[in-house]
Parts: C-alpha cells; sequence; structure tokens
C-alpha cells in the first residue's frame, strides 16, 4: 500500500496538470486579445470640377459686336475654396500667373483635399499589410483556482473504481508572464496588399489630377481678371473720347454752328460710356476678389496683376499626337487604370478565399505559483484552414467583386473616350478662337479709322453727332470684342494643356515677356 500511494497520487496530479495545459492551449490559439478600435469620420465628399468652355454666342448681344464665341471658366466645389495663407501679405501684393499658380497649389480647398485622400489611402495600404504581418503582444495574469474533477470526466468510476480520485483539487495559486506571437498567412491578404498598393497609386494620380484642375482654375481666372482689366482700360478711353466729343458739341452749340441736339446727343452718349465703365470697374473688382479666394487671400486684398493677354498664337502640336499624349499622360485617366488594377486583385482576393490559409500562435515566458519560483515555459501551434463550405459567402465577394471589377472597366473605357473628345474640342476652340482674333483686329483697326473721320466731318460740319456717336459705339463693340477674343484665344491654349495633361508644365510659363 505506501508504494501504491504515491503513484495514484502522481496519476491524479498528472491528469489534473493535463487538463490544464488543455486549458492553456486553447486560450493561446485564440489569437490576440480584443483591443478597442478607434472610430474613424468619412472624410467630406465636395472635390467639384473645373471646365473651361467655348460656345457660340447668342443673338441677344449687340448687333453692333462681331464676336460669335463665348468663352467661360467654371469653378465648383472645393476648388472654389481655399485655406487662409497664416503669412499672406498686407496692402498691395503684385502677382504674375505662375505666383497665383503656385499660391493655389498650396493653399486651394481642391488640393488639400486630394492630399487628404492620399494619406487616407496610405493608411488603408498599412491595415492591408498588417494582415499578412505578425502580431505580437504579452500577457501578465495572475490566478487562483479550485478545480471540480468530475467536471473534467476525472472520477473513481472513470479508473472502474479502482483508484481513489478526489473531488475537487486546490484551491491553488499561479502566475504567467508571456510573449506572444499570431500569424495568419494567406492568399487572400496578399491581393489586399497589391489592391491597396493599387489604390495608393490611384489616389496619387488623383491629386496629381487635382493639381492640374487648380492650375486650369487659378489661370483661367487670372486671365479673365486681366481681361476686365484691359475692358477697363478701353472703356476709360471711350469715356475720354466722348468727353472730347460733347466738348466739341458744346463749344460748337455755344459758337450757333451746331444745335442742342448735337450737344444733348454727346451729352447722353458721354453718361452712357461712363455708367459702363462703372460696371466694368465692378465686375474687375468682384474677378479680383474670387481670384484671391482661390489662392488663400483674404477677399479684400489689393492684387496688381503684372501680365497681360498675349497676342500672338504660338505653335501647337498636331491632333494626333496631342491625343497620344493625352492618353499616356492625363493624370485622371491614369487614376482610373490603377482603380481597375485595384479591382482585378480584390477579384483575385475573393477567389482566393477558396484557397487554404494558414495560422500560426506561439508564446514564450514564465509560469509558476509565484513570481519567485517561475520556470520558463513556451508553446507553439499551427493550423492549416481548408475551405469546405461557408453557405455562399465566398461565392456572394466574388460576384460583388466582378460587378465592381465590370463597371470599372465600362467606366475607364468612357474615360478613354472622354479624353480622346477633350483633346478634339480643344483644338477646334483653339482654331476657332484664332480666326476670331484675325476679324477682330481688322474690325478694331477699321472703327477706329471710321471713328476719326466721323470726327473730322463733324468738326468741319459736314454730319452732326448721331454719326460720331454711332462710330464711337462701333469702336466700344470692336474694342470688346477684341479683348473678349484675346481671352478667348488665351483660356483655348491652357484648355488645350489641360486637356493633353500638361496644364502644371505648360500655363505658368505661357505668359512671361508679356
Amino acid at each position: 500500500m505506501k508504494t501504491r500511494r504515491p503513484r495514484k497520487q502522481l496519476l491524479v496530479l498528472s491528469l489534473v496538470l493535463t487538463g490544464g495545459f488543455v486549458c492553456r492551449e486553447s486560450a493561446a490559439q485564440q489569437g490576440a486579445p480584443s483591443t478597442p478600435k478607434a472610430l474613424q469620420v468619412p472624410l467630406a465628399q465636395n472635390a467639384g470640377s473645373v471646365n473651361a468652355q467655348q460656345s457660340t454666342a447668342g443673338s441677344a448681344g449687340s448687333t453692333s459686336s462681331v464676336n460669335t464665341i463665348n468663352s467661360t471658366i467654371q469653378v465648383s466645389g472645393n476648388y472654389q475654396g481655399s485655406v487662409p495663407d497664416p503669412k499672406a501679405p498686407q496692402g498691395s501684393l503684385t502677382l504674375t500667373i505662375a505666383e497665383a499658380i503656385g499660391r493655389g497649389l498650396q493653399f486651394n480647398l481642391g488640393g488639400i483635399t486630394a492630399n487628404v485622400s492620399v494619406r487616407q489611402a496610405r493608411a488603408q495600404r498599412l491595415a492591408a499589410l498588417s494582415q499578412m504581418l505578425p502580431n505580437i503582444y504579452g500577457t501578465l495574469s495572475e490566478a487562483s483556482a479550485k478545480v471540480d474533477l468530475q467536471t473534467l470526466g476525472l472520477s473513481a468510476s472513470a479508473f472502474g473504481g479502482r483508484l481513489p480520485v478526489p473531488t475537487t483539487v486546490g484551491p491553488f495559486h499561479y502566475y504567467t508572464a508571456l510573449g506572444n506571437v499570431n500569424e495568419d498567412l494567406s492568399f487572400t491578404a496578399l491581393h489586399n496588399i497589391r489592391q491597396s498598393e493599387a489604390l495608393l497609386q490611384a489616389a496619387r494620380m488623383s491629386t496629381a489630377n487635382a493639381r492640374e484642375l487648380i492650375v486650369l482654375a487659378v489661370a483661367g481666372t487670372y486671365l479673365r481678371v486681366i481681361a476686365n482689366k484691359a475692358n477697363v482700360r478701353s472703356q476709360e478711353a471711350q469715356v475720354k473720347q466722348a468727353e472730347a466729343s460733347y466738348k466739341l458739341a458744346a463749344d460748337q452749340y455755344q459758337a450757333g454752328t451746331k444745335t442742342i441736339i448735337d450737344s444733348n446727343k454727346s451729352l447722353v452718349e458721354l453718361r452712357t460710356q461712363k455708367q459702363r465703365l462703372s460696371a466694368l470697374r465692378g465686375d474687375l473688382l468682384k474677378e479680383t476678389m474670387q481670384l484671391a479666394r482661390l489662392i488663400g487671400l483674404p477677399a479684400g486684398q489689393q492684387l496688381v496683376l503684372s501680365e497681360d493677354l498675349p497676342v500672338q498664337v504660338p505653335d501647337t502640336i498636331s491632333l494626333e499626337e496631342g491625343i497620344k499624349i493625352a492618353l499616356d499622360e492625363r493624370p485622371d485617366l491614369k487614376a482610373a487604370r490603377l482603380q481597375l488594377k485595384a479591382a482585378a486583385e480584390a477579384r483575385r482576393a475573393a477567389k482566393s478565399e477558396y484557397l487554404p490559409s494558414l495560422s500560426i500562435n506561439g508564446d514564450y515566458g514564465l509560469e509558476g505559483i509565484n513570481p519567485n519560483r517561475g520556470v520558463s515555459a513556451y508553446q507553439v501551434s499551427a493550423g492549416l484552414n481548408i475551405h469546405i463550405f461557408d453557405s455562399g459567402r465566398v461565392r456572394a465577394d466574388v460576384d460583388q467583386a466582378d460587378a465592381v471589377f465590370s463597371q470599372l472597366q465600362a467606366q475607364y473605357d468612357d474615360l478613354k473616350g472622354a479624353v480622346d473628345l477633350d483633346v478634339r474640342q480643344a483644338y477646334v476652340d483653339l482654331q476657332v478662337a484664332a480666326e476670331q482674333m484675325k476679324v477682330a483686329q481688322a474690325n478694331r483697326q477699321l472703327a477706329a479709322e471710321t471713328l476719326t473721320q466721323s470726327v473730322d466731318r463733324f468738326a468741319s460740319g459736314v454730319t452732326n453727332s448721331v454719326e460720331v456717336v454711332q462710330s464711337q459705339e462701333t469702336v466700344a463693340a470692336a474694342e470688346q470684342d477684341y479683348i473678349s477674343t484675346l481671352f478667348s484665344l488665351n483660356l483655348s491654349r491652357i484648355s488645350l494643356a489641360k486637356a493633353i495633361g500638361q496644364a502644371e508644365q505648360f500655363i505658368p510659363n505661357m505668359l512671361k515677356g508679356n
């Protein structure tokens, strides 16, 4: 009996320890402990757009106008706004178009939003990468327990009644200090990483496209401001001409060589020209405020634009070459291509859910009844997870990924057609504006000559003030047509640069020397 009792106690102790080891192994296979996860605020979506448009002028305009095109620059969404420049200079600020574009790229809200999207895509890539990297964490625990052996299936009847098995064991006390590692490897996680990398590159291309739009918005607004400034200068000249005509008519009326009607008509024309000047100055002020808003300056900032609209029409590349460059270089097309690549990786990731995955878990540390009597302990386990049946969940993922891929493929094919159309329309706009420019220059010269002759005829008493007023209106219309066509010509140039994806490269230098 004395020799058997230690064996029985050793057997019971072994069973208890075996049960404890099984419990510890189950805990280790559960992976990393659950931790609170921060909730993220979604990004605001209001990207907006920038469009330079040229259309045929309607018949509602002045009958003396020969201008047949109407060009506009339309800015919407985030591209309309900016964040304030904290170091904005006080007083008057002189800007070239390159300096205005530089400020726009730095402070325009559209560019800032695009940069934030890149940061978000970078964070998503990091999250995808974490699926392939091991999770390493530490656990420190202390426990006191009393075990009911019968709940573990250990009783005297389990051994045929030949061994006396106690009902409970304990209470006993122990502690653990472990370093844990978990690793899950799968083809799905690998394709998720590739998808996130493609999306990050697409976000960068979208940022490049946002910069192109900012350049177009700032440059188009800059051109519109200097066109309005030219209109103001032209109108000031018209006011001076009207003042001279009125003085001549008033002097001749006082001399008795002309009637009061001629003097009154000249006075009405003078007041009309002054009213036009007041309206044009108001337009110039509002356009200048809009430009300041785009580039992060206060609305009340006094701006002086140091460049004028160039008259010369530069040589351009051929239409075929322009289309080829656009299809290769347009950042929005590159972004769509990368998004399509990401969708292809997402589809591969969904199909990879059918493949086996590998899980590895392990820990190493100290265990014992107290910190002073601990012993080293470790445990490693690996498992191969094989897909058998999931009630159609993987099939649903594959179908959804296929649908997204098909949609992005259609959008990419459509965008290629839109890029081709943008380039062709930009070429047409540039050709129309160049032809209109020749007509406007000729009409401007003829109108000035006609006015000079009318004033001479009026001073000689050959005609009355009606002819002079009509000539003045013709000159005013010709000047307005000339400036409007000059704006259309240069707007077409920057629109073509944007259409082929070279706005940031070309536009900042287009006004040098003017």
